[in-house]
Parts: C-alpha cells; structure tokens; sequence
C-alpha cells in the first residue's frame, strides 16, 4: 500500500521490482487488499497486444495512512466562524448537505418508506455514518452507530446539522434529534413523526 501511495497506478510487475517479491506473492497480496476494497484495478492498454491492469489505492485505502484531517477541519471552521455570522456557518453546511442529499432524495419520491430509508442507508453509509432505525406506531426512531464527524463536532458542534439535514431531506420529513453524543449520550437519535408526511403532501 505504501509503495501504491508513492507510485499510483502501477502494475503487478512494477510493484513487485519495487518490493523485491515475486509477482504471484504481489498478486496474493492485491487480491485481499481488493477484497478488503482498499485498492482497485482497471484496464489500461500499453502499445500493441492484451490490456494491463494498473492498480491503485481507493478513498479508504489512502485514509488508513496519518492524516491531518481533523486539524484542517478544525481550522477551517475556526477561521470561518471569526469572518462569517453564525448563522452564515449554520447555513453553508446545511446547503452542502442539501447538495449531497439533491440526487437521493429526488429518486425517494416515488418510493415507499422502506425504499427511501434504503437510499438513506446508502448516503450516509457514503459518508461515513453508521445508522439502524425502529418503528413504533408512526415514530420512526433512526439511531447513528457512529459519527464520521464526532472529532470534529466536539470542537464545532454545528457540524451536527449535516447528518439532520441528510435525514430530513431525502426522507422529506423533519427529523427531531433528542440525543447526541456530544451531550454524553451513548448515540445520536432522531425521531421522525411519519404522519408529517400525509400533511407535507396535502
């Protein structure tokens, strides 16, 4: 992996010159590291006869070597919220959730409940959360397993309005959050009202 994040894109004969193993040895290794979807492959074609394939780290291959994320983030915000109102903040993360939430949540309004939490389990699974949901009667109660966010959140809890926003706008009904892990909770929990639906359409 690290000799991928130096020389991306290389092949199974270039990475094991640079190694010093066999190529089968290479092959073993890269068959795992696809599984695990750390790396990927692709088709490239070198001059005359069969296409190569050329292998490179994914998202979540690169992000398993330090980084500085966090501070960066953290930074940003900061120098953010020195030049810009709060509320200005509050609002351009609620519109970079909107944007990311625009695509699902137009394909959610065709779909049943079960097919629009499905799209919802994928976008946030996207972007890192980890969520499982229950019903009782016409309470939907959606609990976050984990935050991708929950660093950053502690130095600058309005981050907590993005996953809210990803909830409310693909399931087109306003989610309430009643725990947070940054007050001490064990989880994040929203409560949607689903009968807000009937009235929303109306």
């Amino acid at each position: 992996m690290q000799m991928l994040l130096n020389n991306p894109r290389s092949t199974i004969n270039e990475l094991a010159d640079a190694v010093g193993i066999n190529s089968i040895s290479v092959r073993h290794h890269l068959k795992g590291m696809l599984a695990d979807g750390l790396i990927a492959a692709e088709e490239e074609r070198h001059g005359v006869g069969r296409p190569r394939l050329i292998y490179y780290l994914t998202e979540q291959g690169v992000e398993q070597f330090p980084t500085r994320y966090y501070r960066f983030t953290n930074r940003l915000l900061d120098q953010l919220k020195e030049t810009l109102p709060a509320e200005t903040v509050e609002g351009i993360l609620k519109t970079m959730a909107s944007g990311l939430a625009k695509e699902p949540a137009r394909e959610a309004k065709n779909r049943s409940l079960e097919g629009r939490l499905a799209l919802l389990k994928t976008l946030l699974e996207d972007e890192g959360f980890e969520v499982e949901w229950e019903m009782d009667n016409d309470t939907l109660r959606i609990n976050g397993i984990s935050c991708p966010y929950f660093h950053v959140g502690q130095v600058h809890p309005e981050v907590c309005s993005v996953d809210q926003t990803l909830i409310s706008t693909v399931l087109a009904i306003p989610a309430q959050k009643i725990n947070c892990v940054l007050n001490g909770d064990n989880q994040c929990t929203y409560i949607i009202q689903l009968g807000q639906a009937v009235e929303n359409k109306s």
